[in-house]
C-alpha cells in the first residue's frame, strides 16, 4: 500500500507500524445502520456521510486531517475532531 508522503510526515511510522495500526482499528469497528439522516451540515456534501456514520454510530469523536470544515457542524453534536497524528498519540498513550 502507498501511503502519502504528507500524513507520513505528521505520524512518522513506518509502513509496518501502519498496517498494524490499521489492522487494529478495523478489528475494533462494528458497521453503522443510518437510521437518521441530518443534511445538510456540512459545506462539503461528501462529508455529510462521515458525520452521519459518527452520529448514527454515537461516536465520541471524527479523526481527519479535515478538522477545520469538520469542527463547526461536529462542535453542535458534541462531537470532538482530532487529526490522525493526535488519535494516534491518544492511542499509544
Amino acid at each position: 500500500m502507498v501511503y502519502r508522503e504528507e500524513h507520513r510526515a505528521v505520524h512518522g511510522l513506518s509502513d509496518e507500524r501502519i498496517e498494524e495500526f490499521l489492522r487494529g482499528l478495523a478489528a475494533m469497528m462494528t458497521p453503522v445502520r443510518v437510521y437518521c439522516q441530518w443534511r445538510p451540515q456540512m459545506l462539503d456534501a461528501g462529508d455529510e456521510l462521515v458525520l452521519e456514520a459518527a452520529l448514527n454510530g454515537r461516536a465520541d469523536r471524527i479523526v481527519t486531517h479535515n478538522v477545520r470544515d469538520f469542527l463547526p457542524a461536529a462542535s453542535r453534536f458534541q462531537l470532538s475532531v482530532v487529526t490522525p497524528a493526535v488519535f494516534i498519540r491518544e492511542v499509544k498513550g
